[in-house]
């Protein structure tokens, strides 16, 4: 079997993932330009749900923020741990459900960037590289969690940064979050072309009616939310 160092993927940034780790995407950019406008600082406490490589909780830490990463991938959490030595930044990375592992805590700042994409399958994933993207028939399996948990997890004046795509219903996110008590608004869109997951699920999506026949784009929506 060969070394871990071995099988480690070097990415822009340096920064480094393991095999099956989420690398930062269209997605993770969007998201990054969306924290880099909030006023973080060191006494700023925050929660990444579903962390990947770690590279937008380590943005976070680069200003001095006190960041808590959680994911369900144990690969996820080795690459942000690392990525976090490497670079002699500060962060708690944890491995697990978010709710279960953030349970009691409160934070000034929650950002994610969470499996999104609409699967044949209903139910998640427990291993392998789709739990960084199936989310079940209609995608919305931890958004609509987040969703929920949102007003447990911010301290009052507290912010929800998530980024998602449009098929998922940017609306319907809004009307959960509203529904939870959050102030919440779409403030960044994208439209990236279709990477390879989509392509291969093409027929699927239209046959669902969440994608249009000789659609080749996705659009990206960022949604803040912001607990009174």
């Amino acid at each position: 079997m060969p070394s871990t160092a071995l099988s480690l993927t070097t990415l822009p940034g340096g920064l480094v993932a393991l095999p099956g780790v989420y690398q930062p995407q269209s997605d993770t950019r969007l998201l990054a330009a969306a924290i880099a406008q909030e006023d973080l600082g060191p006494h700023t406490e925050i929660l990444e749900i579903g962390t990947g490589t770690g590279a937008l909780a380590l943005h976070a830490a680069t200003r001095g923020a006190r960041v808590t990463a959680v994911d369900v991938s144990w690969p996820a959490v080795a690459t942000a741990r690392l990525n976090a030595w490497r670079h002699r930044l500060p962060m708690r990375v944890l491995h697990g459900d978010f709710e279960v592992r953030t349970a009691g805590r409160r934070f000034d700042v929650v950002f994610s960037n969470p499996p999104y994409v609409p699967a044949p399958d209903n139910r998640l994933p427990s291993h392998g590289p789709e739990r960084a993207w199936d989310a079940g028939l209609d995608g919305r399996a931890v958004i609509d969690r987040i969703c929920a948990d949102a007003p447990a997890l911010l301290r009052p004046g507290g912010i929800l940064l998530m980024v998602h795509s449009g098929m998922c219903g940017a609306e319907k996110t809004l009307d959960r979050l509203a529904g939870a008590g959050l102030a919440a608004e779409v403030t960044a869109t994208a439209s990236v072309p279709w990477g390879p997951v989509l392509w291969s699920r093409r027929s699927w999506l239209e046959q669902r009616g969440l994608a249009a026949e000789a659609e080749e784009r996705e659009e990206l929506v960022v949604i803040r939310a912001q607990r009174p």
